[in-house]
């Protein structure tokens, strides 16, 4: 339950670490403020306005009724009236609630003598009646002289700072969590394989380390990335000399069995290096563009032979995203042949959700076994005891296409299709 009311954003956590103590505090100090303070100044002011009643009434009993109304209005700031033969209602209550009222009854009753009062239109005054033998006395005392306004000024000075204090620490973690957000983009930049620029290092010490150790990752992931890429370059490029030499002398060969063995051998190892050659196309940099996945998918399935496979693309989206065009479409080629090699009838599923965009490639083939579900994606692995790789094995196919797809910022996942075969389920973000 009080997850739900925990905001999920680090600056939002931080501010309620700052802010609720702060709260805290000043309810803290409103309450010893109320019961102490507040109930010693109320006391203080009903005390002293009792008194004040207390010699009018001394001035009524002798007779002195005008000199009362006189002081009463010029010296105590209150408005009396007295009414003879008048008394108060005995089935009166005092229906007032507060320190303030409480200090007042307990003031009232030193004087002896029946009262009633009315607290409820303090804007006013504080209406007193007091029974005076056969006479009424209704006294209307100041706002002032009962009621401070400097304590609730006080308290709300706490407020109005405690709200300065949250507008500020969060003008000042906002600044400070900006390089953190500014990190969150280009990680996931560079995670989805594009162009990400080197992180500058601001802030407070902890997050420039931060910035500083994930610049050296970068650039040590960067230069492992050259370095195998251009090793496999390099390897592809000189076994094709002697390769092309050994098709020369093969040709040379008068023997059948011989040669036919030769030949067979020398076509694996060329199927091999093109497969390395497009695996380290994949790594090679290329222009980001605008694309169609709906019309790359069916550029990718347009040369199919319709008289032998059977190929049904089911579009539930028009999808448009943004990416490297000619690596996906290799990683798509590849998913597709796989589907063609092993069966004769394709469904391809396009379609958004909640998580991006959704490419199911269903075949009617033998399909995989579960357990081999992540070895296929392991470079120069094969499910084909034999390893002949005249039959398109290389082993570098999925692993080709997974890289493509995760360089993208996407999954891809093995699963059983409804054609009975292997389902490839390929997740790209929009």
């Amino acid at each position: 339950m009080i997850k739900k009311f925990i905001p999920s954003t680090l600056i939002g956590r931080s501010i309620i670490i700052i802010f609720v103590p702060i709260i805290i505090l000043v309810l803290l100090t409103s309450l010893v403020f109320y019961q102490t303070s507040w109930s010693i100044i109320s006391k203080r002011l009903t005390e002293s306005v009792v008194a004040d009643i207390n010699v009018l009434v001394k001035l009524i009993d002798v007779n002195l009724e005008n000199y009362a109304l006189e002081i009463a209005n010029k010296d105590f700031k209150m408005d009396i009236k007295i009414i003879d033969g008048e008394v108060i209602d005995p089935l009166s209550i005092n229906l007032n609630r507060g320190i303030l009222s409480r200090r007042l009854e307990q003031s009232l009753s030193n004087l002896k003598k029946p009262f009633v009062y009315d607290l409820s239109n303090l804007e006013n005054g504080a209406l007193i009646k007091i029974q005076l033998n056969n006479k009424l006395l209704i006294i209307n005392v100041d706002k002032d002289r009962v009621y401070s306004q400097t304590a609730f000024v006080f308290l709300l000075w706490m407020i109005f700072a405690s709200l300065i204090l949250l507008f500020l620490s969060y003008f000042l973690m906002n600044k400070q969590l900006k390089p953190l957000k500014r990190l969150a983009i280009i990680a996931e930049t560079f995670g989805r394989g594009l162009d990400a620029p080197e992180l500058k290092s601001v802030g407070a010490y902890e997050i420039r380390q931060t910035s500083q150790a994930f610049n050296q990752m970068r650039t040590r992931i960067n230069r492992f990335l050259k370095q195998r890429t251009d090793m496999l370059a390099g390897v592809s490029h000189d076994l094709r000399t002697p390769l092309t030499r050994m098709k020369l002398q093969v040709s040379l060969i008068k023997d059948k069995k011989a040669k036919s063995e030769l030949e067979l051998d020398i076509n694996e190892m060329t199927a091999m290096l093109d497969s390395y050659v497009s695996f380290v196309k994949t790594e090679s940099p290329e222009t980001i563009e605008n694309i169609v996945i709906n019309d790359l998918i069916k550029d990718c399935a347009k040369n199919f032979d319709r008289s032998k496979y059977k190929i049904q693309i089911n579009e539930k989206n028009t999808i448009q995203t943004s990416g490297r065009p000619i690596q996906l479409k290799r990683a798509f080629q590849n998913i597709i042949n796989n589907s063609k090699r092993y069966g004769d009838k394709i469904i391809i599923n396009i379609y958004l959700n909640a998580d991006g965009c959704n490419i199911e490639i269903n075949d009617n083939g033998p399909g995989i076994p579960k357990e081999s579900f992540e070895d296929v994606f392991k470079p120069f692995f094969t499910l084909d005891p034999s390893r002949n790789k005249l039959k398109g094995e290389s082993g570098l196919g999925l692993t080709i296409t997974r890289d493509i797809i995760r360089s993208h910022g996407g999954e891809i996942k093995l699963g059983k299709s409804q054609l009975g075969g292997l389902k490839l389920s390929v997740l790209l973000p929009i």
